[in-house]
């Protein structure tokens, strides 16, 4: 046999199956042998019962966590992935929350407490957010044109001619020549479209099935449109007051404390609506309550551009005299006032990031600034200029210059010198403003409305707790709810909105300030001496006097004290270091032979 077997290993391996290599799952039979020995000395090395408490006790947790190293699977084997998946870097720093601020001291242990906690909720959130951002349906879109063709000569017609039938739809005209020109605006969630022609035709319908809500003719100029919280509610400013409306086009409220409105504003997450008058008034209308918040003068004449950030809730009024200003309902005065045009500012608008601000002016030229800094950071010359501007979810940017609507893309990176898209309406555009969720621009003009297909315009994917383009009346009913209780208040608005995340150390003249303001007196402060009553004459005028002479040389002499006292450490201070200073130049030095 032993011949045989050496006459087997010599024969060449040709007709013999090579075995398959081994899986990190899989174990060879040595392996199983090991795991078995390993168990056994395990089980002659087991402790005691009581042993084993003594170290769960001090080892924390029994247990440990979940897909540890080394942690026995039903296989038996060992993980070889311990732990849970690395979330990259990039994906992370897209769902930061802004930057940590300090821990309180440690005497405020609750408060430190707290703040822990909700870092560390915030952490695992954007961690959870980083990892289900692969589980995202949809992508974004782009228009990419053949080799040397230029995206703005595609035209509408050959993007339905090339897209879907449901894609396709999203391009149509509504011709309403004889109440024009018009303004529009999109719900948040990009379901809902509402018109506001200059003639009083008001109207509002679901754009995607092309449903009519209501239609209506108010019989006065309408000078701005804008939907509330939700599709159920919107607001009208028309020739004289401010309108509310429901969508069955009912009246609701005539507020005659806003009057003269030329544009408006809403901030959805205060249930603040912003307006601003032609008698150069900056009011704000809590629609919750249905009461003003406040009224402020801008002494800055008609106001006619408008604009919101809504990263931090600010106000951006362009002005006739090139400048932007930056409003709060908590200050009477700007917070920031940019000279911005050497002529008159046409348009404002901000992305939703709140980092740039694209403003045009009678100058003819668009710029671009970083508001963070405050500063240029692209400067583009239209023949023409541009009369009205919109950014959309992605950060293209449509401008309208007499009947033609120009699309830019990136325009706050390197320098544009052409535009990405461009269409011609049938009028003079009046507005334009991008649909939500949506790859749509809508135009309103002269003869009516025009809804345009950008490709890229649109964030593909929605979050169906804020805005649900498909939610049903009974869930719309639930978020307005939770949105009412979870209502920002007006005083929270400001520039820097991460400030409401930090701690105030306030110090003891701080406290000390806010408690007399609250009381009306200084609680610490000395009272003044009144003489106490005294009988047999002792009370008289004279000895009264006398009485407080007395005490107030005695006050006196205690400030003389503490000045001399005060003094005398002084001069103490100087005199040491004049001896300090005397003894540093006695000594000698090693340099000292070489002076003459």
């Amino acid at each position: 046999m032993a011949a045989s077997s050496e006459t087997m290993l010599k024969k060449p391996h040709v007709g013999k199956k090579r075995k398959p290599p081994t899986r990190y799952w899989e174990g060879t039979e040595e392996d199983g042998k090991n795991d078995g020995k390993k168990q056994k000395e395990g089980d002659n090395n087991e402790q005691t019962p009581q042993q084993n408490n003594t170290r769960t006790k001090k080892g924390g947790k029994r247990g440990g966590k979940r897909g540890g190293a080394g942690k026995k699977v039903i296989s038996g084997k060992s993980d070889p992935f311990p732990g849970s998946a690395p979330v990259p870097e990039e994906k992370l720093k897209k769902f930061k929350r802004g930057v940590k601020g300090e821990l309180p001291p440690r005497p405020q242990y609750k408060l430190r407490d707290v703040v822990i906690r909700s870092e560390a909720a915030s952490d695992l959130a954007q961690k959870q957010n980083a990892r289900y951002d692969l589980m995202l349906p949809e992508d974004a879109g782009f228009l990419e044109g053949d080799e040397d063709e230029d995206t703005c000569t595609i035209s509408q017609d050959d993007i339905v001619d090339a897209v879907d039938i449901t894609a396709g739809a999203k391009y149509f005209s509504l011709t309403l020549s004889q109440f024009g020109p018009y303004r529009l605006d999109y719900s948040k969630t990009g379901r809902h479209l509402l018109l506001g022609g200059r003639r009083g035709h008001v109207t509002c319908l679901d754009w995607q099935s092309k449903q009519l809500m209501c239609e209506m003719n108010v019989m006065e100029t309408v000078n701005d449109v804008k939907w509330l919280h939700s599709e159920a509610l919107f607001a009208v400013a028309q020739k004289k007051w401010l309108y509310i409306y429901d969508n069955k086009g009912i009246e609701l409220h005539c507020i005659r404390k806003f009057n003269d409105v030329l544009r408006m504003q809403f901030l959805p997450y205060h249930f603040l609506l912003a307006t601003a008058s032609a008698t150069g008034f900056l009011q704000y209308l809590d629609v919750s309550v249905g009461k003003e918040v406040v009224a402020i003068c801008t002494k800055a004449g008609r106001l006619d551009v408008m604009a919101h950030n809504p990263h931090n809730a600010i106000i951006h009024l362009g002005h006739s005299n090139g400048t932007v200003t930056l409003w709060t309902p908590n200050q009477r005065e700007p917070l920031v006032k940019m000279l911005c045009h050497q002529g008159g500012v046409r348009s404002v608008a901000v992305d939703k990031t709140g980092t740039y601000m694209v403003t045009s002016g009678m100058d003819k030229k668009l710029k671009v600034y970083d508001i963070r800094a405050y500063r240029p950071l692209q400067s583009y010359f239209l023949p023409a200029g541009a009369s009205c501007l919109s950014l959309s979810q992605r950060g293209l940017l449509s401008a309208a210059t007499g009947d033609i609507v120009q699309v830019y893309r990136d325009v706050w990176g390197i320098p544009v010198t052409k535009p990405y898209m461009a269409h011609r309406a049938k009028g003079s555009v009046w507005g334009v403003h991008f649909c939500p969720f949506e790859d749509v621009l809508g135009v309103g003009h002269g003869e009516g409305f025009t809804s345009m297909v950008v490709p890229g315009a649109g964030e593909p994917n929605f979050d169906g707790l804020d805005a649900n383009p498909y939610r049903s009346a009974k869930q719309r009913q639930e978020w307005e709810v939770k949105a009412l209780l979870e209502k920002i208040q007006p005083e929270l608005i400001g520039l820097d909105p991460s400030q409401l995340s930090q701690v105030d150390h306030s110090t003891w003249e701080q406290k000390h300030e806010d408690r007399v303001q609250v009381l009306g007196f200084d609680p610490l402060a000395k009272e003044k001496f009144t003489p106490r009553l005294k009988t047999k004459g002792r009370s008289s005028s004279g000895k009264v006097e006398k009485r407080k002479k007395q005490v107030a040389h005695e006050d006196q002499r205690d400030v003389i004290r503490q000045t001399v006292e005060d003094r005398m450490k002084m001069d103490k201070e100087r005199k040491e270091k004049e001896k300090k200073k005397a003894a540093a130049a006695g000594q000698k030095s090693a340099l000292d032979r070489f002076r003459k």
